[in-house]
C-alpha cells in the first residue's frame, strides 16, 4: 500500500479462543482485542471457529519399549480462511476494490487470490505475518511484503481506548 492508496475496508478474520491451563486469560485478552478493532470505523470482524479433538501423534524419540504414539489435543482454527476467501471473491465479484491485500501465510488462499487476481481482474498484495524462512511458495500475488516487526510497533492501538460502552485500557500482551 502506498501512502496515496485509499483504504475503504478492512476484514478481520479470527475465531473465539477458550481459557487454556497455560493461560486462562487469553480469551479475556482476545475479547479486548476485538473490542479495540470496533473503535474503528471501516473494520468488520468475521468469526470462524476452533475445534478441538484428541488424535494420536508419533513420538520424536520414543522410549525402548515404550509407546510409539501419544494421545494429544489438536486445535485447530475452522472456517476463517474459508470466511476470508469468501468475502475477497465477493468483494472482487463486486467491484467494491481495486485492490486488496491479505495478511496470511496459508497457502489454502492460493487458488482464491489467483481467482481474484486473474479472473475477476483486482490487484492482491499479500503480507506475510511471519519469519521470511516460513513464507507459504504457494502464494503468488501482484505483489509481496514481509511484515515488519517495526511496522507492527508503530501499528499499535493507544494505551487507552473509549468505545458505546466506556473507556478501557490495553493489555500488557494481546496474544
Amino acid at each position: 500500500m502506498l501512502p496515496r492508496d485509499h483504504i475503504h475496508r478492512i476484514r478481520y478474520f479470527t475465531a473465539l479462543v477458550s481459557a487454556r491451563p497455560s493461560d486462562p486469560q487469553q480469551p479475556q485478552r482476545q475479547q479486548l482485542y476485538l473490542r479495540a478493532l470496533g473503535t474503528l470505523p471501516n473494520v468488520s470482524v468475521h468469526l470462524g471457529h476452533y475445534l478441538t479433538s484428541t488424535v494420536r501423534m508419533p513420538l520424536a524419540h520414543p522410549l525402548a519399549n515404550g509407546p510409539l504414539t501419544v494421545a494429544v489435543l489438536k486445535t485447530e482454527e475452522k472456517g476463517s480462511d474459508v470466511n476470508l476467501a469468501t468475502y475477497l471473491l465477493l468483494d472482487a465479484f463486486r467491484h467494491d476494490c481495486d485492490a486488496a491485500v491479505v495478511i496470511s501465510n496459508d497457502s489454502d488462499l492460493a487458488e482464491p487470490i489467483r481467482v481474484a487476481e486473474v479472473e475477476l481482474g483486482i490487484k492482491v498484495g499479500i503480507v506475510n505475518p511471519h519469519p521470511a524462512n516460513r513464507r507459504s511458495r504457494a502464494l503468488h500475488s501482484t505483489f509481496f511484503k514481509q511484515l515488519r516487526p517495526n511496522a507492527l510497533a508503530t501499528s499499535q492501538f493507544a494505551a487507552q481506548l473509549t468505545d458505546q460502552r466506556g473507556t478501557f485500557h490495553k493489555p500488557p500482551r494481546w496474544n
